[in-house]
């Protein structure tokens, strides 16, 4: 007769399961992302602490896993986490508004989306009431934020926009302008936490600088004052 296991080895594998798991979940199903500037104003705020749904877009082996499982194609609308397409070492989060063979346009901060005018006046934020021109006079950065366009979205590939119109680095400034369906990471779908952070610890976060236990000190000592209580639990839409 074998002996009894050590609560030490009992402990130890029951460690060991739940790292594997944690990394599982992580991999395949949510991961936890911060949302680092104000491209998704107002609807995801700078320090806003959401999960993203990794496993909803999966593909499946059958057709008859679909009606069984949580999964779905991604659609226009979605507020997707995905690699950089300039740089996919970098993660981004927009709002999916172009699919598949759509033709894309912005007129004067308007979008429209195979000729008709699209309804985003519920999530869109826009600070700035001027309207800049198509001139060539013009750089990009002012051009194209006000008018894009028309453009097609290549197969197997979204355009993104952030909801904050004036202020986001997306679809019209890229390189590469779409995101590629493998770049996508996931659906947004969740505040879990969001932290209004002091200047100083934003300004070190944006610059890299900073150790991690200034950090976390940081945090400790203004969490219950700058914490955005009525954010918590909140859906993502």
């Amino acid at each position: 007769m074998r002996g009894r296991k050590s609560v030490g080895r009992e402990y130890l594998e029951a460690l060991l399961v739940a790292v594997i798991f944690a990394t599982f979940a992580r991999t395949f199903v949510v991961q936890a992302f911060k949302i680092p500037t104000g491209s998704m104003e107002e609807n995801l705020l700078v320090g806003d602490h959401i999960l993203v749904n990794k496993f909803i877009y999966g593909p499946t082996a059958y057709p008859w896993e679909r009606p069984l499982l949580p999964v779905r194609d991604l659609e226009r609308g979605d507020v997707v986490v995905f690699k950089y397409p300039d740089d996919p070492t970098r993660d981004f989060i927009k709002r999916c508004v172009g699919m598949p063979g759509d033709v894309v346009e912005i007129v004067d901060k308007r979008l429209l989306v195979d000729g008709e005018p699209v309804d985003d006046e519920s999530y869109t934020y826009r600070f700035d009431d001027r309207v800049f021109s198509r001139s060539r006079f013009l750089g990009d950065d002012f051009r194209r934020r006000d008018n894009f366009g028309p453009y097609r979205v290549p197969p197997a590939s979204y355009f993104c926009l952030g909801d904050n119109r004036d202020n986001s680095r997306d679809s019209r400034f890229w390189r590469q302008t779409s995101v590629p369906h493998a770049y996508v990471k996931g659906r947004a779908f969740a505040i879990y936490w969001s932290f209004d952070a002091p200047p100083r610890l934003r300004l070190e976060e944006a610059q890299g600088g900073g150790g991690v236990a200034r950090r976390l000190a940081t945090v400790a000592r203004h969490f219950f004052t700058r914490t955005r209580w009525d954010r918590t639990f909140r859906l993502v839409r």
